[in-house]
């Protein structure tokens, strides 16, 4: 082996490293712009490009000294830097979520470890004035060895974090060779057991600084208010002896705003400023901060703010706040987890289009220049150290109750001793990278590790080293019961997707500690369809500071296009790989391209800054609530508001007076709004929030969220849906007679307009002509299937187990009578499955009119052995070139009786194939619920259903065979026909795949209910 084996040396995690620092990039002279375009420094050098790379199945494999100078690197393929090389061909990629990916046998790794040889050619050119070069990597995983021109330069480890190296005794003017071997595994992969897909290389930015003999190394800002006035302190540390130092503070004009000249006291410098804008995620206010020595000037930013818990209670700037925050993973389906300055904005723009106010970087710290954005753009951060042993936790055991097994979760690691030093170090290459980052308000220690001494001691120097902010660590739940543990350098109880009651009862113990929901609302698939009651109750409770969504985005790799051009991501499993856990990766609120799901939508309406606490009709007074944090309303928005009837805007106006929207943060106000309402049709007022003055990312008028309400009317019944439920034959000719047709197996109504055949063994409908067009191109069935959706993983099996997916009518009876103006036809039926008992029994009626018109009545009663069903109605089969549809109800975005808040009552008009919502992983989707009636057009035929009580309905080009059968998206294959599923209900969305279960109210576990609708075929008017 031609590397000592510092990878399974728990006590040698970096060799010749340099000491930890805060991020900067140093100058020669004043550089403002240095956040985004560090190359514009002159003591700046980027060694990003493509280098020369092999790979090798394992570290044996590396017999030659392939960093020596003269060693013949021709056969070496080219690979980016940054970038993962499982990306590009080599190894395979491996999703896995908290089992390790090889044997728990700490601190070794499997002895065939898979590496890869970088050797990259640059040019140096030395600077008299910064005769010192230090080598910077910002991030490698899992562990490297560093040579340059041949010469041994050390050893780091930690992925995320840092690594820089003093490079001035063997870098040389003009040509020089720079040699990195990456391995795969090492000691410190113990540690990185991140819910994520596992990929290897130098995956951030490689450079060098040029700096001078003497001057500042590392500095520390911290700012405090006091009496009006803000005081910026900076404890320095130069290399070697202090130096002549001058300190400008600018405002965001550019003009001074403090400054000093001359030494420090003990390397300690205090600025004040008079009257200072302080920084807040709603008003980023930032100041410029100039360090000039003789021969160098770092220039920083810096937001004035402090943050603080009093009585269990958050305040920000002496502000009550509440978090609405996003976990977020490095994670591109082209370039892993190499992120671009343009991939982060791209995320930072989609979260601030919708109402996300933080950020916590799971589960590792984001590249350095991630943080001066959110300090621009005004994000709050929790920052989380490189650290999570989760699979600490799937240790074998002979008992596997839950309990006992999370009791020794902490043993192997957490609680180890052997493991402080990794764990410490881990915390303090977080802490002193970021430390200077404004946004960054609490320090988390990891992720889902369990606890024990080895974070006692990291939490211990945290605190010490920086008190000024909060400190977070869910997995301080998680010890041996027989121990005492200390808890006292947390500021924050944080938990998991605890259920509703949970928190209640937390509330209710008083206890000291804010509460802080670091994960919450599964966000998986279709989903997530819990979030306003989460935000109902974050409201409800001052200590209760607030969440973050799991998590932002999906993870997937793109493989290219299929036959049909549909882009094909995989997920875990699709590499041969194990272990695996499937689509587990696949939980965002965003797919990886960022196309945003529905649910991102759901939260940015949830999370909207403003919300009508009241409407009063009669005297047109509306009360809005104002909850941001800082901003005065008068100073954000305006409103927009509209009217309308049946789906038809009949009034619509705007509200920009500052007196009326004079509401200042956490308070409430009033606004009046006069307008006619109409005596008939279904109304509703909606007021649309619009942003006043453009801001980062977003341009004036943006729409921030909305709000809707029913106004009450003489008749509130929507006139469409009147008119299709009146009394059949009013005004129709019954000159006529129906006729009918009867033998053991089918009824058959003949009419003037139509033709039906109704099965008498299924109690449906098996076929259907209206002016001589076939509406069904199948029988009409009962349905109580949805395709599972990820949040549907838990109850899936029961469902499964109730062979729902499998369910067939059996009618026992059916009687008919033939009326002057109807036939009445009644059959007594079960909806069963192969091998159990009935799941449901039914009595139907059904009345065929003259006109083709079919009323349906369903008496629906559950055995209650069986759980909650996914859904009841039934399902169509239309010809395929039915496949315009209208509905009036709640659109346009697919919703569910929990995941409706982004959608608004109103007339839609839409092609079917467009409904459809592709998740990566099929599942039902594309519900639209509230519905008074739906009509799905074809060339020459229409079918419209109506019901006096609101239903929701699906129309698809796939069956809930295909979504439940297939793995993929790009797998999908159309149906032949436009499937049409009218539904009494459908179970509720939740986030069950990893939060609580379904809440009662949105179960579907009625036992008896009666189902009616009508359905009208219509001749198309041309």
């Amino acid at each position: 082996m031609i590397v000592p084996r510092h990878y399974e040396n728990l006590h040698l995690l970096h060799e010749n490293t340099m000491p930890n620092r805060a991020y900067y990039i140093p100058a020669s002279k004043v550089l403002f712009d240095l956040t985004e375009r560090r190359e514009n420094s002159d003591r700046f050098q980027l060694l990003n490009g493509n280098w020369k790379f092999r790979y090798y199945d394992s570290i044996y494999d590396v017999n030659d000294e392939f960093f020596r100078e003269d060693y013949d690197i021709s056969s070496f393929e080219e690979i980016p830097v940054p970038g993962c090389f499982q990306n590009y061909g080599y190894d395979k990629h491996q999703y896995t979520n908290t089992r390790y990916p090889f044997p728990m046998d700490p601190p070794y790794v499997p002895a065939e470890n898979p590496c890869g040889a970088y050797v990259h050619h640059f040019v140096y050119q030395r600077d008299n004035n910064a005769p010192k070069a230090f080598l910077n990597f910002e991030g490698v995983d899992s562990c490297f060895y560093v040579w340059l021109n041949g010469s041994y330069i050390g050893y780091s480890q930690v992925s995320h974090g840092t690594s820089e190296f003093d490079v001035t005794m063997h870098i040389r003017e003009g040509e020089n060779t720079l040699s990195v071997l990456v391995l795969k595994w090492c000691d410190g992969s113990y540690l990185e057991d991140q819910d994520k897909f596992r990929m290897t290389g130098i995956f951030r930015d490689v450079y060098l600084l040029k700096r001078p003999e003497e001057g500042i190394f590392d500095y520390f800002i911290q700012t405090v208010r006091e009496d009006g006035k803000a005081h910026i302190q900076a404890k320095v540390v130069f290399f070697g002896k202090e130096v002549p130092l001058k300190v400008t503070v600018l405002d965001q004009s550019g003009n001074a705003a403090a400054f000093r000249e001359g030494g420090s006291s003990d390397g300690r410098i205090d600025v004040t400023i008079d009257d200072p804008v302080l920084w807040n995620a709603e008003q980023p206010y930032l100041y410029s901060i100039i360090f000039e020595t003789q021969n160098e000037v770092i220039v920083d930013r810096v937001g004035i703010r402090e943050i603080s818990v009093r009585d269990g209670v958050i305040y920000f700037n002496g502000q009550k706040i509440k978090f609405h925050g996003v976990n977020r993973h490095d994670s591109d389906p082209v370039t892993g987890f190499s992120i671009s300055l343009e991939q982060m904005k791209t995320d930072m723009k989609l979260m601030k289009e919708h109402n996300i106010n933080a950020i916590r970087t799971s589960h590792y710290p984001n590249a350095p220049q991630f943080y001066q954005l959110c300090d621009e753009y005004g994000f709050y951060v929790i920052d989380e150290a490189d650290n999570e042993s989760h699979g600490t936790a799937s240790v074998y055991m002979e008992n596997r109750r839950e309990e006992i097994r999370r009791d020794r979760w902490n043993r192997a690691i957490a609680d180890n001793p052997e493991f402080t030093e990794a764990t410490v170090d881990r915390a303090r290459l977080l802490v002193e990278r970021d430390k200077n980052r404004t946004c960054v308000v609490i320090w988390s220690m990891g992720n889902e590790c369990a606890y024990g001494c080895t974070f006692e001691a990291a939490l211990a120097w945290t605190k010490k080293f920086d008190p000024s902010r909060l400190t977070h660590y869910e997995g301080a739940r998680f010890r041996a019961a027989d121990k005492t543990y200390d808890y006292s350098n947390l500021d924050l109880y944080s938990r998991m997707y605890p259920s509703l009651e949970e928190i209640h009862e937390y509330m209710a113990r008083n206890t000291g500690k804010p509460m802080i929901l670091c994960e919450y609302s599964h966000a998986m698939g279709n989903g997530p369809g819990d979030l306003e009651d989460y935000f109902k109750v974050f409201e409800q409770y001052e200590k209760v500071c607030g969440g973050f969504v799991w998590e932002w985005c999906d993870h997937a790799i793109y493989q290219g296009r299929n036959l049909d051009g549909k882009p094909m991501y995989l997920y875990g499993g699709d590499h041969g790989e194990y272990p695996h856990d499937n689509n587990f990766c696949m939980d965002g609120l965003v797919y990886p391209d960022r196309k945003p799901h529905t649910g991102l939508k759901e939260f940015k309406n949830v999370y909207r800054p403003i919300r009508v606490v009241s409407y009063d009709q009669s005297s047109g007074q509306m009360v809005l609530r104002n909850y941001m944090d800082f901003v005065n309303l008068k100073d954000y928005v305006f409103l927009a508001y509209e009217v309308t009837c049946d789906g038809e805007v009949i009034h619509q106006g705007i509200i920009e007076e500052e007196l009326l929207l004079d509401i200042c943060p956490h308070k409430e106000g009033t606004v009046t709004l006069h307008f006619k309402v109409p005596e008939a049709g279904t109304c509703y007022l909606k007021i649309s929030y619009l942003l006043k003055n453009g801001s980062n990312f977003l341009e004036s008028g943006h729409c921030l969220g909305f709000d809707e309400i029913r106004l009450e009317n003489q008749d509130g019944r929507n006139q469409t849906a009147v008119k299709l439920l009146k009394n059949p034959g009013t005004g129709e000719s019954l000159e006529k007679a129906l006729k009918t047709e009867e033998d053991d197996r089918y009824l058959t109504i003949n009419g003037e307009t139509f033709t039906y055949t109704y099965n008498k063994l299924t109690g449906c409908f098996q076929e259907m002509y209206y002016e001589n067009a076939s509406l069904l191109d199948r029988p009409m069935e009962y349905n109580i299937w949805r395709a599972p959706t990820d949040n549907d993983s838990k109850i899936k099996n029961e469902w499964l187990e109730a062979h729902y997916h499998r369910a067939i009518s059996r009618a026992y009876e059916t009687t008919f009578e033939v009326l002057e103006d109807r036939v009445e036809v009644k059959t007594t039926l079960s909806i069963t499955a192969a091998t159990i008992q009935r799941i449901l029994n039914i009595d139907a009626q059904w009345i065929i009119h003259p006109n083709g018109m079919i009323d349906g009545k369903l008496e629906v009663k559950k055995d209650g052995e069986f759980p909650e069903l996914p859904r009841f109605g039934l399902r169509l089969f239309l010809p395929r070139q039915m496949d315009q549809v209208t509905y009036y109800g709640l659109g346009p975005f697919e919703n569910y009786m929990d995941k409706r808040r982004a959608s608004y009552h109103g007339l839609f008009t839409a092609c079917v194939k467009d409904m459809h919502e592709d998740y990566l992983k099929p599942q039902e989707n594309g519900s639209r619920s509230d519905c008074d009636f739906v009509t799905v057009k074809g060339r020459n035929v229409s079918l419209h259903a109506a019901s006096e009580r609101a239903f929701s309905f699906n129309a698809s080009i796939y069956t809930q065979e295909e979504l439940t059968e297939k793995k993929h998206n790009f797998e999908l294959v159309p149906a032949d026909s436009t499937v049409l599923c009218l539904d009494y209900r459908q179970n509720g969305i939740g986030s069950e795949s990893c939060g609580p279960d379904l809440k009662k109210e949105y179960m579907f576990d009625e036992e008896a209910f009666t189902y009616e609708v009508r359905l009208v075929p219509e001749r198309n008017q041309w």
